[in-house]
C-alpha cells in the first residue's frame, strides 16, 4: 500500500519541480540580474503574435524570440519599462499587450461585455415579468343532479 503512494509522491514532486518550461534561451539572458528580471516581467505582459495565447516569455515562436531580444535591447539602451513597452506597441500594435489600456476605442471593447450582460438581463427580466401564469377559472358549482350522482358514487 505504501509503495504506490511513494511512487505517486515522487511523480508529483518531479512534475512540480520542473515547472513551466520557459522558452528563454541561454544566449538571450542578460548578465545584469536586475535588467534580466525587468525583461522577464515585461515578457510576461507581451502576447506572442504567433501563438496568441502565450506570453513571449513562454513561447517558442521565432517572433517571440525576436521580441524578447528587442525588450532586452531597449532595457540595455536605458529605456524605462514603460518606454520599452511603448516602443514595442508602436511597432507591433496594441494587440501584443495582454491587457490593453482601457481608453479610446479600447474603452468600447472593455464596456461592451458588461453592457451586453446588463441589457440581456433586462430583456430576460422584462420577458419573465410579462409572462405571468394564467389562472385557471374557478370551478362552477355542481348542479343538483350532479350532487345526487356524486353522493351515489361515494356511497358505493
Amino acid at each position: 500500500m505504501r509503495f504506490p503512494a511513494l511512487i505517486l509522491s515522487l511523480l508529483l514532486a518531479l512534475f512540480l519541480a520542473t515547472g513551466p518550461a520557459l522558452a528563454v534561451q541561454p544566449d538571450e539572458v542578460l548578465s545584469d540580474p536586475v535588467l534580466e528580471a525587468r525583461a522577464r516581467e515585461l515578457s510576461k505582459v507581451l502576447r506572442c503574435p504567433v501563438c496568441q495565447a502565450e506570453n513571449i516569455d513562454e513561447s517558442n515562436a521565432e517572433l517571440s524570440r525576436d521580441l524578447r531580444l528587442l525588450v532586452r535591447e531597449r532595457l540595455v539602451a536605458g529605456d524605462s519599462d514603460e518606454a520599452a513597452l511603448a516602443f514595442i506597441v508602436d511597432r507591433y500594435g496594441e494587440y501584443v499587450l495582454f491587457r490593453p489600456d482601457a481608453s479610446g476605442s479600447n474603452l468600447l471593447l472593455w464596456l461592451a461585455g458588461p453592457a451586453m450582460l446588463v441589457l440581456g438581463g433586462g430583456f430576460a427580466f422584462g420577458y419573465l415579468r410579462r409572462r405571468r401564469p394564467e389562472t385557471a377559472p374557478a370551478p362552477a358549482d355542481l348542479t343538483e343532479a350532479e350532487r345526487k350522482r356524486l353522493a351515489e358514487i361515494l356511497q358505493d
